[in-house]
Parts: structure tokens; sequence; C-alpha cells
């Protein structure tokens, strides 16, 4: 199957706080699917925070990162939006919008330390809040024999692959989605000592959590 469906985003919204020499920093983040979207959570999280020293943003949207846009505003230049959209970028993150509102404590970071400080806060809420892989996924119906279910059923819970639906008959017939359909099969086939009744069903999209350090493509 084709990968270019697959990309990485946020689980769902969320928000995270930090600390930081008695600055706090809040990142919001949300998953958007175009400028608009984008525009009005940014103006929306700003509003709520509207008494915050400052409420920084950045964007990215597309598999390719086609449209991008960052604000530091009000902090020096390069030091807050640019380096959250950054780590957006380096985590692999799509269709994302990030706030980062700072309530200032009296202590100056400097600009390494913001740069740090936006950064982390990005990072940290983005991993808090749960990471997902967005899959294209083809659906695989076989059917088997009832004395080779339990073999199979062993198979699949062992390589961790999702059963949507199983019918009772004369047979038993398995429903499954995959996104490599190729090496399942050779690996279906090899434990059954021949190859199944096979047909491919539909074409989905599926969001699978990723764990944190977790190699993610």
């Amino acid at each position: 199957m084709s990968k270019e469906a697959d990309f990485l985003t946020i689980k769902e919204n969320g928000q995270h706080e930090l600390v930081i020499k008695k600055s706090r920093f809040i990142a919001t983040l949300a998953r958007v699917q175009d400028e608009e979207e984008a525009r009005d959570f940014i103006a929306a999280t700003s509003k709520k925070y509207h008494d915050a020293t400052h409420n920084t943003y950045a964007y990215t949207l597309g598999i390719n990162d086609d449209r991008v846009k960052s604000s530091d505003n009000g902090e020096p230049a390069g030091t807050a939006g640019v380096p959250e959209l950054k780590t957006l970028q380096l985590m692999g993150l799509k269709n994302v919008a990030v706030v980062v509102t700072r309530y200032f404590g009296g202590i100056k970071l400097g600009a390494g330390g913001l740069i740090r400080a936006y950064s982390s806060s990005v990072s940290e809420a983005a991993e808090a809040i749960g990471i997902v892989k967005r899959v294209k996924q083809q659906e695989l119906i076989f059917t088997i024999p009832y004395n080779r279910y339990d073999k199979v059923d062993h198979f699949l819970k062992e390589k961790e692959v999702f059963v949507a639906g199983t019918e009772y008959g004369v047979n038993i017939t398995i429903s499954i989605y995959l996104d490599q359909i190729d090496p399942f099969i050779s690996d279906l086939t090899e434990l059954l000592n021949g190859e199944p009744d096979l047909i491919k069903g539909d074409q989905r999209c599926n969001e699978i959590p990723v764990k944190s350090g977790e190699k993610r493509f």
C-alpha cells in the first residue's frame, strides 16, 4: 500500500504547563485542518489568556508542511514562535497549532533560555497529550476452519493486529485492517501451511498510539 497518507499528529487537543524561573508557560495544542481553523484557535486561546504577558504561537498544515506560520507576540525576535514551529516539525507533527502563553515571573531568561523554554513547552505538551500515527489501512477478510481458529487468534494477538469482525458459519470469517498486507499474508500462509481464502475490502485511515521514544516511521 502507498504510505503517502501516513503522518504523525497529536491524539487530541490538550494543554500542559511548565514553570521556569517563576514564569508560567502554558502550551495549548489543537488539531487543525486549515488556516481558518488555526486562526480561530489562536484567537480563542489568546482571548482566554488575555491577561498574559505573551501569547506566542505556531502552526503547520499539510503533510509536507505546506503552510506554516509563527509569532513571537512581543518576545525577542526568533525566541518563541520559530522554536515552537521547529519543535513541531522536528517531532514530525502535522496539522497542529500551538499557543504558548507566558506569565512573566520577574526573572529574565535571555534569548537562549527563552528558546529552550518555548521549545520544551511544545515538546512536553505533545508527549503529555499523546502522539498518534495516522495510517491508511486495507481491510483484509479471510476464512479459516474452526480447528485453526485458536492458532490464528494467538497469531493475531501476537502481531497486535486489530480484528474488526468475526463471523461464525460453516467456517470462521475474520476481518482485519493492516497497513502492510504482503508480509502478513506471507506469515499467515506459513502458519496455515497454505494460503487461506482471502479478499480485500475497504480502505480506511486509522490512528495508532505512539509511545515515547518509539520509532515512529
